[in-house]
């Protein structure tokens, strides 16, 4: 199904995750080896930005004056077949006649706007990854709530910085074409050629991809299954 079409909704078994986004839009193969063949490994980074996101993870909800902070909120979209969990949502009062984009809260009074909030590690940088995952989270709380979500913020931790992204036609067209990649790379089952570049060195899968020993297109999963097989052979 084309996202853009809107033709029909996705049943709850064909939902993939949101976080699936930003490893697509950084690198196929990457999300092929760990969506199709099944692979994953940490690194310093992974396992710092697994830290930070402890707090985040824990579901709690507090009102701080005239902003409503709910944690790990869970997310779903029929329309775009995502599902997956927001680190933060805030939800900043508005006046009443701001229905469009305001809600009500069950125990406060007024009308409240969400606001996503997405914590990554690290200090501040552009990465298209990120932006799109946030867009699809301001989606799938549109989709949840009935209202417009114009805008969100990406939160980094070692910069304490918090970056605001406005959720314009162009980014939103961007989220739509990755969530609509995303569903034909894993119905299709097939890991994409691996094309070495400067997104190499700081991945976290760069010892399981293998793009040279595996080889172009090759599965990644296979080569090591084989490194294994010889290896229990010449020992025997």
């Amino acid at each position: 199904m084309n996202m853009a079409d809107g033709a029909e909704l996705f049943r709850e078994d064909e939902l993939l995750p949101i976080s699936a986004l930003q490893h697509l839009v950084y690198c196929p193969r990457r999300a092929a080896l760990i969506y199709i063949e099944g692979l994953w490994d940490e690194n310093r980074l992974t396992v710092e930005g697994m830290l930070g996101h402890q707090k985040t993870h824990e579901a709690s909800a507090e009102t701080r004056g005239d902003v409503h902070v709910v944690r790990a909120l869970r997310l779903r979209s029929l329309k775009l077949g995502l599902t997956g969990q927001a680190d933060v949502v805030e939800f900043h009062r508005v006046s009443e006649d701001a229905r469009q984009s305001g809600i009500s809260i069950v125990g406060l009074p007024g009308l409240w706007e969400p606001y996503p909030v997405e914590y990554k590690r690290g200090k501040m940088r552009e990465e298209p990854g990120y932006e799109i995952q946030l867009c699809a989270q301001a989606i799938c709380l549109e989709e949840m709530l009935g209202v417009t979500i114009t805008k969100g913020a990406l939160f980094y931790g070692l910069s304490q910085h918090r970056t605001e992204i406005v959720f314009d036609q162009a980014i939103r067209k961007n989220t739509i074409n990755a969530v609509d990649s995303l569903h034909k790379l894993l119905r299709s089952r097939k890991t994409p050629l691996a094309e070495p570049d400067a997104r190499c060195p700081p991945c976290s899968m760069r010892d399981l991809c293998l793009p040279k020993s595996a080889g172009r297109g090759r599965s990644a999963a296979d080569y090591l299954n084989r490194v294994v097989t010889e290896a229990v052979s010449e020992s025997s």
